[in-house]
């Protein structure tokens, strides 16, 4: 794979695809190991601290190959490796040059700069390892290896080519409006015609940062996939993994039902939906509230915070400013307000009604024998809602409760049966105390 530049710093490299006659092939069959080749660009490291800390399965599970079905995956990382120098740049050579001796995937973590504009002042924006310049040996030194150039190299031969976290799916931050680096996906970088040794495009798991789980799940099903165990996971039209981003925040979130009934917070720390301070749920694809964070934990709206759309493509620019209503807010709010008016107390009147025993409706004029409190008795209004709502819930054939035999039973008394009789009067225990 080469690099052609095209004139202008604005657009990014043309990655020529090989053909596919001359791609690299992975071996078929079950493999004993799978080499994972780590790189970084323009990152905060958030995607390793992410990964490192997957419960579903754990980083150390897949290292160790004790997952039934799935090869030993050997990371190399340029934080977690022992390995220093040339001994940790040595793999990366063998893979480029197909001389590896078992199957790898690339990872990226961050964003992808224009390497030419930092060239043009003699520079560099994101390295590992050094190339020999041109006429000279490489132990006579040389200059840093972007780790673009090296992405560039490997990914024709890898099984899969993974991008982590929003910056290296999308762009992220680095690529935000105004960035002078030039910064971009890794999508954006390889092209739409690049096909890995699986003939898999580039695979998507955003996030800032993304959820660790996410992440080495996603790993165990192309590892599966591999091996010949499993079929190919579903990805959408993004690369991102289908069965983890096809819902939104919002369908997933607990305070959703506080939307449904026209409900906002008015400050951060309430309780109620967050649409109304900044949160952006409702249109964005991600898991992390019914997910979790970290160990099926957490997460930005369980723990308070609107979501600011940063798995999306579009974040930072498009969700900007953060933390104030977003436009549409004012007609889908507004609509849930004036639809939420009339569905609040017609669930209040049904949540009244359900937190009585039938007994307490059959006995002692609706008392409700609890030492906590005084509990309100059925109003006429509720009386009738209850009437109507019963005809409601029994029409047709649906049976009623109880015995359909003339008897009365002390432990079956539903309030529609007659002649029941309380174990004590209620006036009578009164005057006793």
């Amino acid at each position: 794979m080469t690099i052609h530049a095209p004139a202008g710093l604005g657009a990014p490299p043309d990655r020529v695809q090989a053909p596919e006659e001359g791609r690299r092939r992975v071996p078929e069959g079950p493999v004993k190991v799978v080499h994972a080749f780590w790189m970084a660009g323009m990152s905060c490291d958030g995607c390793s601290i992410a990964a490192t800390g997957a419960t579903n399965p754990k980083v150390e599970d897949l290292l160790a190959g004790i997952i039934p079905g799935l090869p030993k995956v050997v990371l190399h990382h340029p934080v977690l490796a022992e390995e220093v120098g040339e001994d940790f740049i040595h793999p990366f050579k063998l893979a480029e040059e197909g001389k590896l001796d078992a199957p790898y995937v690339c990872i990226y973590e961050g964003s992808i700069a224009d390497e030419r504009i930092a060239a043009e002042h003699g520079g560099y924006f994101s390295a590992m390892g050094m190339q020999a310049m041109e006429d000279s040996d490489e132990e006579e030194g040389g200059t840093p290896f972007s780790t673009a150039e090296r992405m560039g190299r490997m990914a024709p031969g890898a099984a899969a080519v993974i991008a982590i976290g929003t910056c290296a799916t999308w762009g992220g931050i680095p690529a935000a409006a105004g960035n002078p680096t030039g910064a971009m996906s890794l999508m954006d970088f390889l092209g739409k015609d690049y096909r890995s040794a699986l003939g898999l495009p580039v695979i998507n798991i955003p996030g800032c940062a993304p959820i660790g789980d996410n992440f080495t799940e996603t790993v165990a099903a192309i590892l599966l996939f591999l091996q010949g165990i499993g079929p190919l996971p579903e990805f959408d039209e993004l690369g991102r993994p289908a069965w983890l981003f096809e819902e939104t925040v919002h369908r997933g979130c607990t305070r959703a039902g506080y939307y449904e009934e026209g409900i906002f917070a008015e400050n951060f720390g309430d309780k109620e939906c967050l649409v109304e301070v900044g949160c952006w749920g409702p249109v964005v694809n991600c898991n992390i509230v019914s997910r979790g964070a970290q160990s099926h934990m957490g997460g930005c709206m369980a723990a308070g915070g609107p979501c600011i759309g940063c798995t999306m493509p579009g974040f930072p620019d498009k969700f900007a400013p953060f933390y104030t209503a977003p436009p549409g807010s004012a007609v889908s709010s507004t609509a849930s307000r004036t639809l939420g008016f009339g569905i609040r107390r017609l669930r209040a009147l049904s949540n009244h009604d359900r937190n009585r025993e039938v007994r307490w409706d059959a006995v002692a004029g609706g008392e409700v024998p609890s030492g906590w409190g005084e509990i309100e008795k059925p109003g006429l209004l509720d009386k009738t809602m209850h009437f109507f709502y019963e005809k409601l819930q029994f029409s047709g054939n649906k049976r009623k409760p109880g015995r359909d035999d003339s008897r009365k039973y002390f432990a079956d008394m539903p309030p529609r049966a007659e002649g029941m009789q309380a174990p004590r009067d209620a006036d009578e225990t009164a005057e006793r105390g």
